[in-house]
């Protein structure tokens, strides 16, 4: 795949060769020096531009919908090898590493994609999948995963935890040593406080990332890597002040789209909701209109590790959705229909971001136009076609920040608020 795909703009596909540089060395001159600001003691990795040989890329980050959990990103890439120099054995490869006589183009090593300065994906190498041809060029398919991936290959010790809110234990949970992350992080302080006494000791063998989204369970945020690899982590949704980043329509003049989803189940309906915390505290909240109408439809909690009694009672109320309503639940667009700096914009859309969407319907007055949090991603780079993304949306209420004296924003009521 050249640097530019057609319409849509300039992709580089970098992988770690294995070879650091700017790496700390003992009784060297230069790079031995403490407290250099240059060379580092883990070093920097090298990456090498592989976007040459690719002829298709896709990527899926996030999730569909908000009940379903955040797992590892993936993203899946196929190479054609004219000479060779791809492959595992070839040891005259640029990309082999003779320091340690290891092909550079090894599992684990890691991976970025970038659609000119925007990072789409980054993680690592899972596996390598060569296929020798007889005729013509060797193929390779290259499966990858983000930092997740990672955190669920290990086992927390056992963990006598203190007293802290959501935020502060993922913060403890990644610099345990037997995690030891050392990835970026942007971690929200939260908005739950989370247990301590005995019944939440954490017990050896537990998988960090199983943990991790049990504190996640706890405040109902967002959980994942962003799309420059941060593990990011956002506070109970209910709200947001961020404007749409872009809005989609359909009337010729906003943002194009190609493909829309609506959804309105009655599987969607919550209207018996159970917690119950490690220490025993629990709650249930119901409510009778809807089970009359929908008849019971549960979701339980068994496991949470919150210990108030009011926070345990509000994330009861909080799991409640007793009426299910028409929603928007993804929408395509491909970035051949939109002009440069739509690309630019939507290439940098990320979870927890919103956007809008408008749709004209036959014998309606208006549009139906919503405002929509971004909860899942996923794309299709292709060398012929371009690049297509998929957006996975979910209901968010958008406030509009109080200004004072102002006829429309200044007046409190449930869409202006302090911000």
């Amino acid at each position: 795949m050249p640097g530019t795909v057609v319409q849509s703009g300039e992709y580089t596909l970098e992988l770690d060769t294995g070879f650091n540089v700017n790496q700390f060395t003992l009784d060297d001159p230069t790079a031995g020096v403490l407290d250099s600001t240059v060379f580092v003691i883990q070093g920097t990795s090298q990456f090498a531009d592989i976007t040459e040989y690719v002829t298709r890329i896709s990527y899926k980050r996030g999730r569909e919908k908000t009940d379903d959990q955040f797992g590892a990103s993936t993203m899946n890439f196929t190479m054609l090898d004219q000479t060779g120099i791809l492959g595992p054995y070839d040891s005259s490869s640029p990309y082999y590493n003779p320091t340690n006589d290891e092909p550079g183009l090894a599992p684990l090593r890691k991976i970025r994609l970038k659609r000119e300065s925007t990072y789409l994906f980054t993680g690592v190498v899972i596996g390598y999948d060569y296929q020798f041809a007889l005729a013509g060029p060797n193929t390779v398919s290259v499966t990858c995963a983000d930092d997740f991936y990672k955190l669920a290959q290990t086992q927390l010790d056992e963990w006598n935890v203190t007293s802290q809110t959501s935020g502060q234990r993922i913060t403890s949970t990644l610099a345990l040593p037997e995690v030891d992350y050392d990835g970026t992080t942007d971690i929200d302080t939260g908005t739950v406080d989370l247990g301590h006494d005995s019944p939440y000791t954490v017990p050896q063998g537990t998988n960090t990332l199983t943990y991790l989204q049990q504190i996640n369970d706890a405040e109902q945020g967002r959980l994942f890597m962003a799309a420059d690899g941060t593990l990011t982590f956002q506070p109970r949704i209910s709200f947001t002040f961020d404007a749409p980043i872009l809005s989609f329509k359909d009337d010729g003049v906003g943002t194009k789209y190609s493909d829309l989803s609506i959804a309105f189940d009655a599987d969607e309906v919550v209207n018996r909701a159970y917690v119950k915390a490690l220490d025993g505290d629990d709650a249930t909240d119901t409510d009778a209109a809807s089970i009359a109408k929908y008849f019971t439809q549960s979701r339980s909690i068994t496991n949470s590790l919150l210990h108030t009694q009011t926070q345990i009672d509000d994330l009861a109320e909080y799991l409640l959705v007793p009426e299910p309503l028409p929603r928007y639940t993804s929408l395509t667009t491909t970035f051949s229909r939109l002009t440069e700096a739509e690309r630019d914009l939507a290439a940098g859309i990320d979870i927890g971001d919103t956007i809008s969407i408008e749709k004209e319907i036959p014998n309606l007055q208006q549009p139906i136009a919503s405002v929509l949090s971004v909860e899942g991603i996923s794309g299709i780079i292709d060398v012929k076609s371009g690049h297509t993304v998929t957006y996975y949306t979910a209901s968010t209420v958008f406030l509009y920040e109080l200004i004072l004296d102002d006829a429309i924003y200044g007046e409190l009521d449930a869409l202006n608020a302090v911000g």
